[in-house]
């Protein structure tokens, strides 16, 4: 599997940029560490990765209104040829614009066990507040400050008579050990064949009486007692894909697709000219769309009876 580009943005010494780096060296790890940015040209993380070869870049904040000072950055991510963005002690609150265009692709380390204690003095609230654990979450990068999907936590002991700088010294342990396996997990995911079965089925249950069989050897939707709306092909007959397949209206959409988008489109052995294939194993499925393709598909095989209900409930 190629690895994924992975940008890191850090804002002071870059501990766990630094162990980011030596992880995405290991064996199996799914990412690579393609730059290293910072608002602050003194950052001295930025020494240390360019030390290890990794290009490095920087963009002074002070002097900048902040939406320009996000778009500078963004830039120079796109320049690098990033897929994701890791924050790594950057310490700047993003504006909705920049977020936004790394929805689904920004990650961030925060040193409490999410949802509790978002922004600053983490460690020192869990104490103040008589916790037993404190810890370190990994999230996704939402315009809600630390409000993002939870992928990975840690908790931390607290032990009675803890500073704030005592817990935070073990806390940051604990990220660095969280912090690049979630990230390789997460970037994983989109060829994942549990995640993405999974996906489609999450999409496909929603609709109104769908159950799930299995049907020659792949998952496949069905209306109760009814026909098949979609189905998962698992690298069927060794045709090395994951695809989900969906009715269309006949040859003439299939091929205009295929003409398309032949990389993404296919014709699906077996099935004939009113189903087509739509890979989900290129890494950039648009989950959104492929809720569209399992709807209109479920639609052309429902009874009216059932369709006109939902059309019904649609109006309301």
């Amino acid at each position: 599997m190629k690895k994924a580009r992975v940008a890191v943005l850090i804002s002071g010494s870059g501990t766990n940029m630094a162990a980011l780096l030596y992880a995405s060296r290991l064996p199996g790890a799914a990412y690579e560490i393609i730059a290293v940015g910072s608002n602050d040209p003194a950052a001295k993380g930025l020494a240390l990765a360019a030390a290890e070869g990794i290009p490095t870049f920087a963009i002074a904040h002070k002097g900048m209104k902040r939406a320009d000072h996000d778009m500078a950055m963004d830039a120079r991510l796109r320049e690098s040829g990033a897929e994701y963005v890791a924050l790594a002690g950057y310490m700047r609150i993003l504006t909705p614009e920049f977020v936004n265009r790394w929805a689904g692709r920004m990650l961030n380390i925060h040193p409490s066990l999410l949802p509790k204690y978002t922004g600053l003095d983490t460690h020192a609230r869990a104490i103040a507040a008589g916790d037993a654990k404190g810890g370190v979450s990994v999230h996704l990068v939402t315009e809600e400050l630390d409000a993002g999907e939870i992928l990975g936590q840690i908790e931390v002991a607290i032990i009675p008579g803890d500073t704030a700088d005592r817990l935070a010294a073990r806390v940051l342990i604990a990220e660095h050990q969280l912090y690049s396996r979630v990230l390789s997990d997460y970037v994983s995911r989109p060829f994942d064949l549990e995640w993405l079965v999974g996906q489609v089925r999450e999409r496909a249950m929603m609709m109104p009486q769908a159950e799930e069989t299995i049907s020659h050897g792949m998952p496949c939707f069905g209306i109760v007692k009814g026909k098949k709306f979609a189905w998962v092909s698992m690298d069927h007959h060794g045709d090395g894909k994951t695809a989900l397949l969906t009715k269309i209206s006949g040859v003439d959409e299939q091929a205009m697709l295929i003409e398309r988008d032949p990389e993404r489109f296919y014709r699906p052995a077996y099935f004939g000219d009113g189903w087509i294939g739509i890979r989900l194993d290129l890494g950039d499925t648009d989950w959104d769309d492929v809720a569209e393709w399992i709807a209109r598909s479920w639609r052309a095989v429902a009874p009216k009876k059932l369709t006109a209900l939902m059309d019904a409930a649609d109006q309301f």
